[in-house]
């Protein structure tokens, strides 16, 4: 059962939470700071209820502020419930900014109080999850250079770059764009017997033809206009070690020829030179077109495919990878606020919702994209689906904005009608407008307060 830790230094208020939750939650009751930060030290609960007014200054918030920052600074990932007396908002919301989860004035309704504590429980839940899946050592992360992922899929990956660095086979990585490829590749050449020599990466469709051939064999002064001395190629970059060919499926035809080549005799000659060069370098290529496809359509050599593709390793979209996205979120975003210097609790409840049922197609790559605007432009406590671009969706009823004004602008328009209407249909009650919209209330008071509402006189 979950632990609860009330604050209150009011002895009735504390028997009334306990008749009203005792049965839902182990609880520990505390009418002062010190006892609860003893309580705090000892049990770890995930969620507080915490008066502001405490013994010895019950006319201040000078002591609730105290345990507040202490708890806080002991678990910055305790969900910290604020009480306050009807003229406290200032104290609330300063409290929530501080890094509390939520708040609530009095006098207290059991019902209402339930509702915020269930989902703080739930967001705590959830947060433990990821940061247990972030700790967890998981197969191949270690050992395949920080690689990420926990599915089905992702293992049997782990366990074919295992297999095949350790053998000079050629190895073609197949998926949709932003699955992470060429982090495959460098992970197969890390774990190689080539791994302390160069691994040398081209693009194959992000390079004019004309210009390709050069770059990958090189070329010998006044071979072309503008070849004023001497150039190696990758392939001689990659001697005894890795070349990397990403987008082989955009590799011209008269260039397949040339590749296929040196794949079966290892000599290259640089554009404009008659010398045979020995290269020994392993072939590690990579596309997100249906290779089958383009040999059946003729534009891909069927010989060189087969050259090239003796081992294929078969990369998941992140759609497909279950939990991996949150695992890969928490990443992003450790990572973004520890670079940009932003203090930031987490994602929101709705974030995670939102994380887990986007369709991504752009894959990992998308999401890294979307963490990191997130971690820039919030300015709440916890990253809401909006930060990460989850809430931009034009207006689609007949009453709904002039197709002339902007994106921006018609969204804005949509999300105050619908704050305004759920708070008109549950007469200002704020936690009950929250859900029914699916946000938390301090997010519903933020947006409230920015679309100039009233929030009615319920917590």
């Amino acid at each position: 059962m979950n632990r609860l830790l009330i604050v209150d230094d009011n002895e009735d208020i504390r028997k009334q939470l306990k008749w009203g939750l005792g049965r839902d939650y182990d609880l520990d009751l505390a009418e002062n700071a010190d006892h609860a930060l003893t309580l705090f030290r000892k049990h770890r609960p995930a969620v507080v209820t915490l008066d502001l007014g405490l013994p010895p200054h019950e006319d201040s918030s000078e002591e609730g502020f105290r345990c507040l920052t202490e708890i806080l600074t002991l678990a910055p990932v305790a969900k910290v419930i604020v009480i306050t007396g009807n003229d406290g908002q200032e104290n609330a919301l300063r409290a929530v900014q501080m890094g509390a989860y939520d708040f609530y004035r009095k006098p207290i309704d059991l019902d209402e109080l339930r509702i915020i504590i269930k989902r703080a429980f739930h967001l705590a839940s959830l947060e433990a999850e990821n940061r247990r899946l972030l700790s967890t050592t998981l197969p191949g992360m270690n050992d395949c250079l920080g690689i990420v992922g926990q599915c089905p899929k992702m293992r049997e990956v782990f366990a074919m770059i295992r297999k095949v660095a350790d053998s000079d086979a050629s190895v073609m990585i197949t998926g949709e764009s932003g699955t992470g490829k060429e982090l495959v590749a460098r992970a197969v050449h890390a774990k190689s017997p080539r791994g302390n020599n160069n691994f040398v990466a081209i693009n194959c469709g992000a390079i004019p033809e004309n210009l390709l051939e050069a770059e990958l064999f090189g070329h010998e002064k006044g071979a072309f206009t503008g070849a004023h001395a001497r150039v190696q190629g990758k392939c001689e970059y990659a001697h005894q070690g890795t070349l990397f060919l990403d987008e082989i499926g955009e590799l011209p035809l008269s260039l397949q020829v040339k590749l296929l080549r040196f794949l079966q005799e290892r000599v290259i000659q640089r554009v404009g030179g008659r010398q045979d060069i020995q290269v020994d370098a392993r072939i590690i290529s990579a596309t997100n077109i249906n290779i089958a496809k383009a040999m059946e359509q003729g534009t891909f050599r069927d010989d060189l495919f087969y050259r090239i593709g003796v081992v294929t390793i078969d990369l998941p979209p992140l759609r497909e990878r279950g939990e991996d996205v949150l695992v890969l979120a928490n990443l992003f975003f450790r990572k973004n606020c520890r670079d940009l210097n932003r203090k930031i609790g987490g994602f929101s409840t709705e974030s995670l919702n939102c994380l887990r049922s986007h369709d991504w197609p752009g894959n990992v790559r998308e999401l890294e994209n979307r963490v990191q605007r997130a971690v820039i432009m919030t300015n709440t406590r916890f990253i809401e689906p909006g930060d990460l671009g989850f809430d931009d969706q034009p207006p689609s009823s007949a009453d709904d904005p002039s197709p002339s004004v902007t994106l921006r602008e018609g969204r804005e328009t949509v999300e105050r009608r619908m704050i305004q209407n759920a708070l008109q249909e549950h007469a200002g009650n704020i936690s009950k407008a929250a859900e029914v919209l699916g946000i938390s209330r301090p997010t519903l008071y933020y947006l409230a307060k920015k679309h100039d509402l009233d929030q009615g006189n319920h917590a």
